[in-house]
Formats: structure tokens, C-alpha cells, sequence
């Protein structure tokens, strides 16, 4: 059974068998691509580098923790500024900087919670906690971030023109600008480095990762630095016109920004808190190995969902090869979980035994399409 670490060109070597005990569950860390896949033979499914179990930190959570000190360091110096230029814009970059902070430790939070191991309440472990803090993490992009900045651009809309100095609001957005672009920087390498081995951009893979830490840090950061971007401007056409219009413009834009990267994060955590399954070129994967197993004829039935970050909750109904006894057959099958149970991306495996004359599943044509996979 080929779900080891391969060697560079050469075929996985088979996993000993019988070293998992059921209702365990594994930690949730970064996972790679060569612990799921021969890449030397097969499409690389698409999922994520193998959990690092030597005590280091994750690098989502890495990432998380730079994103939540840049956050907290550029909030104070926006309020600041706020109060010193009372720009609309400034207010709500403020607000967006405190909401980021707030939401930041709320994912540092999601990511603590989903390495619990599984118990008996929990068979499958706590990873989708981690959705639902980084859900409500979301929430507060959208409330304190979102509502905040909508409310501020429309109530000083029609303001009195007054003299003002936005030089100290300037200097303020550069440095920030420079602190959330060093945390978009960390949040896109992370990316693009766990993309690169799946054949993916770093974009498709924040958007399709199961990791909602990363997703979440990296998508607030970007539209942090587009927010910047946006009220820089807005104050600069409100210096340059004399027009207060300007500003508050500004201000609702950002706004409405944050509503668009809420709602999206809202969603996607939304799916994998209901169930979301794995991509099709995991799934052929998977039924690849099943097929390919000497004690498998066929796959009747092969259902698999995310349960957390990296983690795959797999069931699987099989037709074990050859006329054998029922005590020889359950041995069989449960050798043949525990292969798949010795991978950490699997935080649960289940068989049983199709019903007799079940359609059987095939794999399509060719396992480099991305067209016609099963399931």
C-alpha cells in the first residue's frame, strides 16, 4: 500500500501494518505532498504537506502570530493619526487594524483548538473547531471592520470642509503599509511553497487549502494592503480638492472590501463546517490505491471529507479478493484501514464489505485529467 514518503523515483514502499490504534487522531500541522503521493507515477491529488510532528510551530500559526503583532502595533499608531487628522478613512483603517488584531487572536485560538486528539465525544478529532473560530473570526472582519467603515464614510459625507494636515496620517499608512506587506509576504511564501509542490498558484491553493488559518491571514492582509492603498488616496484627493467628499469615499470603499473578504471567508468555512469533500484528483487517488491493493477486487462505494485542516474522514465499501473465511476477511480489512489509518492525513478509515452485485467504481481513462473523476 503505497502511502508512505517515497524516495525521489522510486515506487512508496508498503506500511507496516497493525501500528494504529482506532479513535486515535493525528496532529494537525503543515502536510506534504510526497507522504500522500507517488509523484513519480501518479497525478498529485490535491492536498496538503504531511503534519511536522517535532514540536516546532506550524508555519500558519507562524504566520498568524506575525500577522497579530503587525495588526496591534499598526492599529495604535492609526488611532492615533485618526485622532490627530480626523479623516474618515483614517478611522476606518483604524477600526479595520483592531477588528485584524481581535480576529487574529481568534485564529491563533482555531488553531489551538483543532489539535486535540480525538476522544470518545469526539471519534474524529476537533478539527472543524478550527472553522468555526475562524467563522467567527470572519464575523468580526465584517462588524467591527465592514460596518464600522460603511458608517464613518456616510455620516461624514456631507461634513464641513475643515482645514487639515494629513501629513502625520501619511507617514502612519506608509509604516503600515510596510508592516501588513511584510505579513502578506509571509502569508503568500507559506503559499506558494506548499502550492508549488501541488502544481497550484498560491492564490488556488489559500482559496482551496482546508487550513482556514492561512486562508484567513492571507486574505485579511491582502485587503488590508489594498485598503491602505484605497485610503491613501482618498485622503490624498481630499487634500489635493479641498473636497471632504473624497475622504469619506474612501472610507466606504474600504468598507465594502471588507464585506466582499468577510462574506467569502463566511462561505468557504461554511462549507467545510457542513462537509466538504476532497478534490477529484484525491479522490482517484485514493480509489487507485484501493484498487491496486492485492486484497481489494473492488471499490463499490468510496466516500471522503475534510474533518479538519489536512484531515480526511474515509469510507469505503470493497470487494475482497478470493473465497475466503469471515475471520480472514475482517483481519484483512482491518489491516488494510490501519494502512491508510498510518497516514496522517487520514484522521479516520473505515471498510466494509459491498453488497453482492454493487456497481463498481472505475477510474477514468487517464488520472492526469482533471476531467470525469469519479465522485
Amino acid at each position: 500500500m503505497s502511502l508512505k514518503k517515497p524516495k525521489p523515483d522510486s515506487k512508496p514502499q508498503p506500511i507496516p501494518r497493525g501500528s494504529y490504534t482506532r479513535g486515535t487522531g493525528g496532529s494537525q500541522s503543515d502536510i506534504g505532498l510526497s507522504a500522500v503521493v507517488d509523484t513519480s507515477t501518479k497525478t498529485p491529488p490535491h492536498t496538503e504537506p504531511t503534519p511536522n510532528n517535532n514540536g516546532k510551530k506550524s508555519g500558519s500559526l507562524i504566520t498568524v502570530l506575525i500577522a497579530v503583532g503587525a495588526n496591534l502595533l499598526i492599529a495604535i499608531a492609526k488611532t492615533v493619526a485618526a485622532f490627530m487628522t480626523g479623516s474618515a478613512s483614517m478611522i476606518a483603517e483604524s477600526a479595520h487594524s483592531w477588528a485584524d488584531a481581535g480576529n487574529g487572536t481568534l485564529l491563533i485560538v482555531a488553531e489551538k483548538k483543532a489539535v486535540k486528539p480525538a476522544d470518545k465525544s469526539h471519534p474524529l478529532g476537533y478539527g472543524k473547531e478550527s472553522y468555526v473560530w475562524s467563522m467567527i473570526a470572519a464575523f468580526g472582519v465584517f462588524m467591527a471592520g465592514s460596518v464600522v467603515s460603511i458608517y464613518t464614510g456616510i455620516t461624514e459625507w456631507n461634513a464641513p470642509e475643515a482645514e487639515t494636515n494629513y501629513t502625520i496620517g501619511f507617514i502612519v499608512l506608509a509604516v503600515a503599509f510596510l508592516l501588513e506587506g511584510f505579513s502578506l509576504v509571509q502569508a503568500y511564501r507559506q503559499s506558494k511553497k506548499q502550492g508549488e509542490a501541488l502544481n497550484v498558484s498560491a492564490i488556488g491553493y489559500v482559496i482551496d487549502t482546508s487550513n482556514p488559518t492561512l486562508r484567513g491571514v492571507f486574505f485579511e492582509d491582502l485587503a488590508a494592503v489594498i485598503g491602505l492603498v484605497i485610503a491613501a488616496a482618498a485622503m490624498g484627493m481630499h487634500a489635493y480638492t479641498g473636497q471632504p467628499f473624497w475622504d469619506a469615499l474612501g472610507s466606504i470603499v474600504v468598507g465594502i472590501l471588507l464585506g466582499v473578504v468577510a462574506v467569502f471567508l463566511i462561505s468557504r468555512n461554511r462549507d467545510f463546517l457542513v462537509g466538504h469533500r476532497v478534490s477529484d484528483k484525491m479522490h482517484c487517488y485514493v480509489l487507485t490505491e484501493l484498487l491496486d491493493h492485492p486484497d481489494i477486487d473492488s471499490v463499490s462505494y468510496l466516500h471522503l471529507e475534510w474533518v479538519g485542516p489536512k484531515k480526511i474522514f474515509m469510507v469505503a465499501a470493497v470487494d475482497i479478493a478470493g473465497n475466503q473465511q469471515e475471520q480472514t476477511i475482517a483481519q484483512k480489512i482491518e489491516d488494510i484501514e490501519n494502512q491508510f489509518r498510518d497516514n496522517p492525513i487520514f484522521q479516520e478509515a473505515i471498510l466494509t464489505l459491498s453488497v453482492p452485485n454493487a456497481e463498481v467504481l472505475h477510474l477514468p481513462n487517464s488520472q492526469a485529467s482533471n476531467t470525469n473523476m469519479i465522485g
